[in-house]
């Protein structure tokens, strides 16, 4: 007796039993591999929205420990707090920081820098490895541990060992203490960091394109230079600032000159757009919020001197470096082959 599956349809006008269409198979494995494939495109999607790289990922490495992530996190919280007073400030004509300062431009272009490396220093928590994050998380330790030892070697320029009104000592004293802590916690969360585990990296996802080096290598040995030579001899290196300086004001700048320096010969040694991506935010931020104090303050600049154009010159290139740097990274992950 036959079954009831072998007995023709009433919506069957052929009268022939039913089959399954023969490519059942292949399309079911079409859309299983389209349904696999969308949730990558918008995971790269969001990875280049947030400043995360988006080359591919190079297999390997240290994985990024909690406290570097929560190091860099509450550095550009104060860096937002203290740097955006210090240039609001600044922009205003007055004088404000932890120390006296010839000029108001000074104590506006640390807080420019403080306030242009933040985006940066947040965007380390989203990093995949410790790879990613290192560009910047080593210029950052050298702020923290150069400003925290300047402050020292110049405790009796700060308003808590000269007196003063309650403002400035107030924020003199919090100040030497928040870099203190801070100082302390980077030390730690590095060495912890570097004694995680880590696996040999695989090949670079995105590599420098050869005509950006030597252009990289000029530019962060310009930065480290002068960095070194303000925080080794500022007497003598404080005349190549084009405006009034005093020691610790020549010192610290030099502190954040050479973290510069340091960021982008790192990003230099690297070799590899993906594992820059938060020092590729910083660089032009920095550049950014520190033409704009110079901008503001001009009249306290003297534009006709060699340093002068050498300042400029060095500020560009942080912003093109960092403006090319998200450009040739974003052509990168366009240019990713699909699985």
């Amino acid at each position: 007796m036959p079954n009831a599956s072998d007995l023709p349809r009433h919506d069957d006008p052929t009268g022939h039993p039913r089959q399954p269409p023969r490519n059942a198979p292949e399309r079911q494995e079409r859309q299983e591999q389209q349904a696999r494939q969308e949730p990558q495109e918008a995971q790269d999607a969001a990875l280049s929205a947030t400043g995360r790289a988006a080359a591919p990922l190079a297999v390997g490495g240290r994985p990024l420990t909690p406290g570097v992530a929560m190091l860099a996190t509450a550095v550009g919280v104060v860096s937002v707090l203290v740097g955006g007073l210090l240039a609001a400030v600044a922009l205003t004509g007055h004088v404000f920081g932890a120390w006296r300062s010839p000029e108001s431009l000074t104590p506006g272009l640390i807080g420019a820098a403080m306030l242009g490396t933040a985006p940066g220093l947040f965007a380390v928590s989203r990093a995949r490895g410790w790879h990613e994050a290192r560009a910047l998380v080593h210029p950052l330790a050298v702020v923290l541990v150069g400003l925290f030892t300047v402050s020292l070697l110049n405790a009796g320029h700060l308003y808590i060992a000269r007196g003063g009104s309650v403002v400035p000592v107030l924020f003199s004293l919090g100040w030497l203490f928040t870099l203190g802590v801070l100082c302390v916690c980077a030390l730690i969360a590095l060495a912890w960091q570097y004694l995680t585990p880590a696996q040999p990296l695989g090949p670079r996802g995105a590599p420098l394109p050869g005509w950006s080096k030597p252009a990289l290598a000029v530019l962060g040995s310009a930065w480290l230079g002068i960095g070194t030579g303000l925080l080794a001899r500022p007497g003598f290196w404080a005349d190549f600032v084009p405006w009034s300086v005093n020691r610790p004001d020549a010192q610290a700048l030099g502190v954040w000159a050479l973290a510069l320096g340091v960021g982008v010969l790192g990003a230099l040694a690297e070799d590899d757009l993906g594992r820059t991506g938060p020092a590729l935010i910083a660089l032009p931020g920095t550049a950014v919020t520190v033409t704009v104090v110079l901008a503001c303050r001009a009249p306290a600049v003297n534009w006709s001197s060699g340093p002068a154009l050498c300042l400029v010159s060095m500020v560009a290139g942080l912003l093109l470096a960092g403006a090319s740097g998200r450009l040739l990274l974003a052509k990168s992950l366009a240019q990713r082959p699909r699985n």
